[in-house]
């Protein structure tokens, strides 16, 4: 009998589905020589601090830094009852095996590897590794197992990434807590990421905007452009001078420019576009990914690889063609697709690029939720484009001399449309107009034949006023993209992953960012907040370096492949917590004070002019040595049967009186609209009257 853990319900019936296993218990699958379970996500993780020792409960300075010797692991407390199905079926007499279907990647070696370990299962491991969820690849899965032994290094490399985290992360997190007395959470790819919403937030803040200076002339109907000038006074005395000059056309360059179709998605690139075109969210994108995979419509996410292998071209060329008939766009388009140049088994890792699947044939795309639509369009788009023939262009630059300055005319013919007419087909589709990166801007449609020597001595001139602009905003399409690259000039060029995270992580990065209040999101831009902003201001370079952190993962790349030590990793990882505790001995009081948490002030105290606060029971004066309260729960207002608001502070503090409409009286029990008026005598209670308007 052979057990099959997945990594999710979901995949656990899929699988069960493709092997024709249909008896459902409690917990797991039955039939035909199989017993087919599933793990809840991380069912088992490293246990928290408190593990290791009483000392380790109350985050203290004096009780870093942490490093645990024998680690402990937890099942998650929601998750008890199947761990406890997995450890019986585990140790059942007639299972002779048990097969790791968890996600093929590193994550989903660690979370099978957690469960069989802390089981205590002894028995032998085969491994499913696998890219598409449809029936035919389980299959063929199922009938390549490999050995789970061959994939020691893989887990090795998991699991220092998981106790890295942990020891970076615990330490770096309890460090800065105890010594700024506000929660900050600190993480080894979390930290560099803020970095760089943080410099880009001060490259915006600090830029000077200049303006600069353009003389046009306007020859055949086409415009030739001057240099930048910085000066008003030289733009109009260039153009006054041209105003009596002849123009002369002194080069033209025609040059034949080719744009090769794109390549196939990755799981970063595909977040980017998701989110360029649609708004999507890198964890939006990464879900709706993951959901498609999981009925079986798109091949495995989580993937950072672009091409396909090389015995891939019949299954592509089949999808391709399917494509063409599901996707609204591709309608009366005539195409052959050319899928060779998506083929590069040198170039694929774990997985292979993100195609959807030929499961596509019996799938109504109307029937699926928009959202999910919209990701396996832009997928199927992608492999259509990739699959297409590659755009043409000539490009023209005319220069021109005029009173001793030359201007620049640059136009652009299509000779081939190529992939570019299938994207502008795709984009017609879309309901908004997503930014584009054509980065065509300076290109006219068409320039006229020119010719050298050509002389133009009546045409019209004008100078044009501009501003230098400053850097934009992060989107999370531009900042998965820097995420990716960062730190890449710091690590070899044969190196397997750059840049800080996985594909698989980044978006639980972003999201954990701003659940942890350091960034806000506003539209599809990401800024970080003012304590996202003092956070990595106060942390060393080591912790916000994205050099660092893309070494480690450059590291735990090696790890995988056993070309590097795990001991020596760790050896590092445990030295650099211990020297980050002994930099921090102590702060300054007024460096104690960054993160306090600013209070809205409602108004000044009428008593000693000290700002005043809201709590959750009253407004109180900031002054500890002024007594002026005013309680939300005061009789006054409750016999009225009215809620003291903060307006009402408000309006009582600036001008002391407030009007206040549905008053009601218990001696009559009607309400009626009057002004409370604050009555301060300096007691330890402030007192209120009320006021009835003036009949008019």
């Amino acid at each position: 009998m052979q057990l099959v853990i997945a990594e999710k319900p979901s995949v656990a019936q899929s699988i069960a589905a493709a092997l024709g296993v249909k008896e459902k218990k409690d917990g797991y699958i039955e039939g035909g020589g199989y017993l087919i379970s599933w793990c809840v996500g991380h069912l088992v993780q490293l246990a928290e601090a408190a593990a290791y020792g009483e000392q380790y409960r109350k985050w203290s300075y004096d009780s870093l830094p942490i490093l645990p010797q024998n680690w402990q692991y937890t099942v998650a407390a929601d998750k008890g009852k199947q761990f406890k199905i997995l450890k019986e079926l585990m140790h059942r007499a007639d299972v002779s095996e048990v097969v790791n279907a968890c996600d093929a990647g590193r994550e989903g070696e660690l979370i099978f590897r957690f469960v069989y370990e802390v089981a205590g299962c002894k028995k032998p491991m085969r491994r499913l590794w696998i890219s598409s969820m449809e029936d035919a690849a389980i299959r063929s899965g199922f009938d390549n197992l490999k050995d789970g032994r061959d994939y020691d290094a893989l887990f090795a490399s998991a699991l220092c990434r998981a106790k890295a985290d942990w020891i970076i992360g615990i330490n770096a997190t309890r460090l800065f807590s105890c010594l700024y007395n506000r929660t900050l959470n600190v993480g080894r790819v979390q930290t560099p990421t803020l970095k760089m919403l943080a410099d880009r937030d001060a490259a915006i803040s600090t830029f000077k905007k200049e303006k600069y200076y353009h003389v046009r002339l306007t020859l055949s109907g086409t415009e030739a452009v001057s240099e930048k000038l910085s000066d008003a006074a030289a733009a109009d005395e260039l153009k006054a001078a041209c105003e009596t000059a002849q123009a002369e056309c002194i080069s033209v360059t025609r040059e034949k420019k080719t744009v090769s179709p794109p390549k196939l998605f990755d799981l970063t690139s595909l977040q980017r576009e998701a989110n360029r075109i649609y708004g999507y969210t890198a964890k939006q994108t990464l879900d709706l990914a993951q959901a498609l995979y999981e009925k079986r419509l798109l091949t495995y996410p989580r993937t950072d690889s672009a091409f396909l292998t090389d015995d891939m071209g019949g299954t592509a060329t089949n999808i391709a063609a399917l494509l063409c008939g599901k996707l609204p766009f591709m309608q009366d388009v005539s195409f052959t697709p050319d899928v060779s140049r998506t083929l590069d088994s040198k170039k694929v890792s774990d997985h292979h690029a993100i195609i959807p699947t030929l499961e596509l044939a019996k799938t109504d795309l109307a029937a699926l939720p928009e959202s999910e639509r919209n990701i396996l369009t832009l997928a199927g788009a992608r492999l259509l484009f990739a699959a297409a023939e590659p755009h043409s262009y000539e490009a023209v630059t005319a220069i021109f001399s005029c009173a001793d300055n030359s201007f620049t005319a640059k136009g652009k013919s299509v000779l081939y449309a190529g992939w570019k007419d299938l994207e502008r087909r795709y984009r017609l589709t879309l309901k908004g107009k997503p930014d584009t990166d054509d980065g065509d801007s300076d290109f006219v449609s068409d320039v006229p034949d020119f010719t050298e020597g050509q002389t133009f001595s009546s045409f019209s001139t004008k100078v044009t006023v501009h501003d230098t602009q400053p850097p934009k905003p992060h989107t999370e399409a531009s900042l998965l993209s820097v995420m990716e690259h960062a730190g890449s000039e710091d690590t070899n060029a044969d190196a397997e992953r750059k840049g800080l995270g996985t594909p698989a992580t980044r978006a639980a990065v972003i999201e954990k960012l701003v659940n942890s209040g350091f960034v806000e999101r506003k539209g599809k831009q990401l800024f970080p907040t003012k304590n996202g902003i003092n956070l990595v201001c106060v942390l060393p370079d080591s912790l916000t370096s994205p050099k660092l952190t893309a070494e480690w993962e450059n590291t735990l790349t090696l790890i995988a492949k056993g070309n590097a030590n795990p001991e020596d990793f760790m050896q590092g990882i445990e030295a650099m917590a211990q020297e980050l505790v002994k930099a921090y001995p102590f702060l300054s009081e007024k460096d104690k004070e960054l993160f306090k948490e600013e209070k809205p002030v409602i108004g000044k105290c009428p008593r000693c002019g000290s700002p005043v606060h809201e709590s959750k029971k009253n407004y109180y004066c900031s002054d500890r040595d002024c007594t002026f309260t005013m309680w939300k729960n005061d009789r006054f207002f409750e016999e009225r049967k009215t809620v003291f608001t903060p307006k009402i502070a408000a309006a009582l503090l600036k001008s002391g009186k407030a009007s206040v409409k549905g008053l009601y009286s218990p001696k009559t029990g009607k309400t009626y609209d009057g002004n409370v008026v604050l009555a301060d005598t300096g007691g330890k209670y402030v007192n209120y009257r009320v006021e009835l308007p003036k009949k008019k």
